[in-house]
């Protein structure tokens, strides 16, 4: 079992009482949880269904055609009709739906009626659809799953680039340190959004292109701030008596500066994912971000911008950014105040 410090213990336990701070990281990390299993609570496919004594578990597995249940196409099941079929038959057979009986592709019309339509409990469309047909809690649910991976794989990878980087300009010094510093200098001024608009124009962005050019500009800002971090530390009277006894460069990194610049690391996480959340949803907004018809928050949000004649597009999607937004800061101030260095330092 791990064993905490008393520092780290004293750090988590001002974390906790910090209440709006740490409930919104609970939630959070709920929501980040729930995404990753979202097909069991939006999805148009079952979760379960008994038929003829047998039961079928369809979520994840593959498509079924209706050929399985008595219905007399070969395509994939409509499983809200099957449900209603078997209600009606009254033969003890049934079909568990999650929550939301629709999947963020589904194109939903209705008799005499054009997109979007409006909320509506009775027909499950809690947030009603887009111009499209598709249901809005739907898109939104799976477009937050997007952008919070998204918004993690980014912040990977810049922290590993910029830690590393910023820690070995700061540790080493002289040339390495001036080197680098040249070069930030030069890339910092490249124009990120042209680069953007260059490679759309070219390609089609798909998740792994984006999230590699947000890294290629984006690895700047943590290694600058781990570059000063670093250098103070570096003079500091316990990594000289680490020299001393022979250390090397990385042990002394990695053993006694990293713990004591944990703080700015840890701080900056919060605002890191608000910044990848942001920048996804803008440049989705724009045009210059996933393709369609791929859930998406800055997709809908440009829907609900160009019809506010369906005002539940742009209300959910702003609901939205503005609930994650705010629980992010909340948590990102509640660990800045509880990893301050002016109240707990520690050297090792």
């Amino acid at each position: 079992m791990m064993r905490l410090d008393p520092i780290t213990r004293t750090k988590l336990a001002r974390f906790r009482s910090i209440g709006r701070g740490y409930w919104s990281a609970l939630i959070l990390a709920a929501l980040m949880g729930l995404s990753l299993c979202a097909e069991l609570l939006v999805n148009s496919r079952a979760l379960l269904v008994f038929y003829q004594g047998s039961l079928y578990f369809p979520t994840y597995g593959a498509v079924m055609p209706g050929t399985v249940f008595g219905e007399d196409y070969a395509y994939e099941t409509d499983y809200r009709a099957l449900k209603q079929r078997f209600s009606e038959a009254g033969q003890g057979d049934w079909v568990v739906m999650p929550l939301i009986p629709y999947n963020p592709l589904e194109i939903n019309a209705y008799e005499g009626e054009f997109a979007p339509h409006p909320p509506n409990a009775a027909r499950e469309h809690y947030l009603g659809t887009d111009i499209a047909g598709r249901d809005v809690a739907a898109r939104l649910v799976y477009g937050f799953r997007i952008a919070i991976w998204f918004s993690v794989a980014l912040l990977l990878s810049t922290y590993v680039i910029g830690i590393a980087l910023g820690c070995w300009m700061g540790y080493r010094g002289g040339w390495i340190d001036l080197g680098v510093q040249r070069l930030i200098e030069i890339w910092s001024n490249v124009p990120f959004l042209y680069v953007i608009m260059i490679v759309a124009s070219i390609v089609t962005p798909g998740f792994g292109l984006l999230v590699s050019l947000m890294v290629l500009f984006g690895w700047m800002g943590m290694t600058w701030y781990m570059r000063t971090a670093t250098y103070k530390e570096a003079a500091r009277d316990y990594v000289l008596a680490a020299r001393a006894l022979g250390a090397g460069p990385w042990r002394i990194i990695g053993r006694h500066i990293l713990p004591n610049t944990m703080s700015i690391i840890v701080t900056f996480i919060p605002f890191s994912i608000a910044g990848g959340i942001t920048a996804l949803t803008a440049l989705d907004y724009l045009g210059f971000g996933l393709p369609p018809p791929t859930p998406s928050w800055g997709e809908l949000l440009k829907q609900g911008t160009d019809r506010l004649d369906a005002p539940w597009i742009v209300s959910s999607v702003v609901a939205g950014l503005i609930a994650i937004l705010v629980m992010v800061t909340f948590v990102g101030e509640a660990i800045r105040e509880a990893f301050d260095p002016r109240r707990q330092v520690r050297y090792a």
